[in-house]
């Protein structure tokens, strides 16, 4: 990731399509609109796709993602500031979780920055979000001898996510020099590379609680390396997978979707994502008194919720007590993988200590739920 690509400071009203655009089509995918972006949903069967990333391998494209290059003397120590987390402690090739918090302690948005080299880092934000991003680090950069480049019309990304991830990442032709071999590369670290000669950043990270690598690539070349995976993970079980099997593969594991878990009314702390915040690092931080201070007494908390039978609460659908409503889910469905509907909510603290009857009202209907640690999946390693 070497060049320097046009920078886009401005959101843009028009529909966007991948890069990737054509090879969906002609896949038979459906499409929904996702921040702007007409993105595919599915290829005939989100059951079958959610089914193969557990057992096999999926291909994603999410190309709708932003990348921000961060660059400068000071890059660590702005981003320290800039961000919830230590990223000056991460070392070159390193990945780190971390948010991007408002001076109230709001999430603006959950995101990945990579550090490419001592003095450079790739944040990876929400495709909703990428304005925003990009425009809040800016504002922080003053004072920082940093830039803030928004890179994200000139990539690709595209993940393979599952069991034989590694596998077909390392049968794929074209990919060469590789800093760190796909078996030595740790989980959220990356590796420098080459697809045909264009730079290639592979991460190991993922969105779906299975083993996974993504592959940020020039959008001249996205196509081609498409084409290098899928055909490597022919005989592996490797299949195309939408934004659908996407969403219950992570709720299934737990994992937050910015509007539905996290949001600019959201303290870490009740997202569950307190250990993300460092406020054992030096100096200040954009949102650290509003932390530290932490959420107004009585805020609701993020829990994992399960019912029997086929009826899976929505997001929005309220969760009660016999007299009163107590929470809302932000997202649910009938789990794949586990065959009964899980849902995670928003609740009042008091419901945790409570042992007074939980239900979750579909439609009008009350069934029974129950309170559970997240993940509700988690894979064997």
């Amino acid at each position: 990731m070497t060049d320097q690509p046009t920078q886009t400071d401005e959101p843009q009203t028009d529909e966007r399509f991948s890069p990737l655009h054509q090879i969906h089509v002609s896949g038979g995918a459906s499409f929904t609109d996702f921040a702007g972006w007409q993105m595919p949903v599915s290829y005939g069967s989100d059951l079958a796709e959610h089914h193969a990333v557990r057992t096999t391998a999926g291909i994603f494209d999410i190309s709708h993602m932003a990348e921000i290059l961060v660059d400068g003397a000071r890059a660590g120590e702005f981003l320290d500031f800039a961000l919830a987390g230590r990223l000056s402690a991460i070392s070159t090739g390193q990945a780190k979780y971390s948010l991007l918090l408002n001076v109230d302690g709001g999430i603006i948005d959950d995101l990945v920055a990579y550090r490419l080299t001592a003095d450079s880092f790739l944040v990876v934000a929400n495709a909703s979000n990428r304005f925003a991003v990009a425009s809040a680090l800016k504002e922080r950069a003053a004072g920082f001898d940093v830039r803030v480049t928004d890179l994200s019309d000139n990539f690709a990304l595209i993940a393979v996510q599952g069991p034989n991830a590694r596998e077909i990442a390392k049968a794929t032709d074209g990919i060469t020099d590789l800093g760190v071999s796909l078996d030595d590369l740790k989980y959220y670290w990356s590796t420098d590379a080459f697809f045909e000669g264009k730079p290639l950043l592979i991460g190991r990270t993922g969105y779906t609680g299975e083993d996974g690598f993504e592959f940020y690539v020039q959008t001249d070349a996205a196509a081609r390396l498409w084409a290098a995976l899928s055909a490597a993970g022919a005989d592996l079980g490797l299949v195309p997978a939408g934004l659908a099997s996407r969403d219950t593969l992570r709720l299934e594991a737990g994992m937050p979707l910015y509007g539905h878990e996290l949001g600019l009314d959201t303290f870490p702390a009740q997202a569950g994502l307190g250990r993300v915040v460092n406020l054992k690092k030096e100096g200040d931080f954009v949102g650290r008194a509003a932390v530290a201070a932490g959420p107004p007494e009585g805020a609701r908390v993020l829990v994992g919720l399960v019912t029997e039978g086929k009826r899976a609460g929505r997001a929005g659908y309220p969760v009660v007590t016999e007299g009163a409503i107590v929470g809302t889910i932000t997202s649910g469905a009938l789990s794949p993988t586990l065959g009964h509907p899980i849902a995670m909510a928003y609740v009042d603290p008091d419901v945790l200590e409570s042992s007074e009857p939980l239900f979750i009202d579909v439609r009008g209907t009350r069934i029974a739920a129950s309170v559970v640690d997240l993940p509700f999946y988690k894979r064997d390693k």
